[in-house]
């Protein structure tokens, strides 16, 4: 698998992994479509939506769009 690697790397890696588990939750006033499908929407902190979703998806995810503000 492809590594990114830019000159402060190993600074952001340290900075990210300080960075807390957050368990996701659902919001079913948000919610809709059907709930057995297994894609999600998730608003929030990149980092954090992404580090939730680490435990449950490590090595499974084909694809990630993030959308900077």
């Amino acid at each position: 698998m492809p590594i990114l690697q830019w000159l402060d790397r190993e600074q952001h890696v340290k900075a990210a992994e300080q960075v807390p588990y957050r368990l996701l939750e659902v919001d079913d006033a948000l919610s809709a479509g059907d709930v057995d499908t297994p894609n999600m929407l998730i608003q929030g902190d990149n980092l954090e939506a992404l580090k939730a979703l680490l435990p449950y998806y490590a090595g499974r995810v084909r694809c990630i769009f993030i959308d900077p503000p």
